[in-house]
């Protein structure tokens, strides 16, 4: 069975999110992002997807704590099954987005040139209101921390749409 979701090729952006095991933070974000670009009306234009750097949840749904989480702010991510970051996608994306400084690092030595590893960006730094470097890993704790997670994520998308938005206008038109 193969948990691919295929990436478009056509989009004028293409983002990839990146955790450790995309079941907990890279989910929501693909799920949020792709929530925040489809209100904008820019399904077309943008492709976004999710991955971990290691293997050991390839096939499963993300963590209950991660769909009770996003059910209760209305999102749905049932459909999704969790998948490793393959470095052959570098030359398909525009932007690999990882949550934490460890999976920042992983990401950089897997990228084979200088202009992938420019490609490597935390989320965190797309908030310019937000002080925190790393979005702390929910994995070992309780809902409360799923839901700050969440917020976290949900307030570092929009900044980060808000960013790429301009050029992506100028694109279309």
């Amino acid at each position: 069975m193969s948990f691919e979701r295929p990436l478009d090729d056509s989009a004028l952006f293409r983002i990839c999110f990146v955790c450790t095991g995309n079941i907990c933070r890279s989910p929501m974000a693909e799920t949020v992002f792709r929530d925040i670009v489809s209100k904008a009306g820019c399904e077309s234009l943008i492709s976004v997807m999710s991955a971990g750097t290691g293997d050991w949840h390839v096939g499963e749904r993300s963590d209950s704590r991660t769909l009770t989480a996003m059910h209760e702010h209305g999102y749905d991510g049932a459909s999704h099954r969790a998948r490793q970051f393959d470095p052959d996608w570098f030359e398909h994306l525009d932007l690999v987005v990882a949550f934490d400084r460890s999976q920042e690092r992983i990401l950089k030595n897997w990228a084979q040139t200088p202009a992938d590893r420019s490609k490597v960006h935390l989320l965190l730094s797309f908030d310019p209101d937000e002080h925190l470097v790393d979005v702390p890993d929910p994995y070992y704790s309780d809902a409360a921390l799923f839901d700050r997670v969440l917020r976290m994520i949900h307030q570092a998308s929009a900044a980060l749409f808000r960013q790429i938005e301009p050029a992506l206008r100028r694109g279309v038109s």
